[in-house]
């Protein structure tokens, strides 16, 4: 399948505004994005080296370990020693970082029930199915 220049455009335009919209409503905080990624990255793989961390975000690794002490000074999450390499970090949840995932994840489900709510069944379907799909891609680049 030929993606056609226009499906792509609308692809990217939407993918962006949507980001935009969510950043200004109830997902916006005072984390930087980065830190948001990376906070997910570590909750959902943990525990995570720094170097894996900069890849999933993606972003540099110095950017991946300024952004892990950012999220280490905030309390969400430690620093302790790779148990398959005792020279290397792993980084892990703390408490309050793993509650503080639980809210994000449920002010994004409230955001984007918001923005479906408005689409047929079918489509809502669609959308979230495309996300997994997403996710996939996004996880391989």
């Amino acid at each position: 399948m030929i993606v056609l220049d226009e499906q792509a455009v609308h692809l990217m335009v939407a993918m962006h505004r949507i980001v935009r919209h969510l950043r200004r409503t109830a997902m916006s905080t005072s984390m930087h994005p980065t830190q948001f990624i990376a906070l997910l990255v570590i909750a959902r793989e943990q525990p995570v080296r720094i170097g894996t961390i900069a890849n999933r975000v993606p972003c540099s690794q110095p950017t991946a370990t300024t952004t892990v002490a950012v999220l280490e000074s905030s309390g969400l999450v430690r620093r302790r020693a790779d148990s398959l390499d005792g020279r290397a970090t792993a980084v892990e949840l703390t408490e309050l970082g793993a509650e503080t995932v639980a809210h994000m994840r449920a002010d994004a489900t409230e955001a984007l029930t918001t923005i479906l709510a408005n689409l047929t069944p079918e489509d809502r379907a669609k959308v979230l199915e495309a996300g997994e799909i997403l996710y996939r891609v996004a996880d391989d680049l």
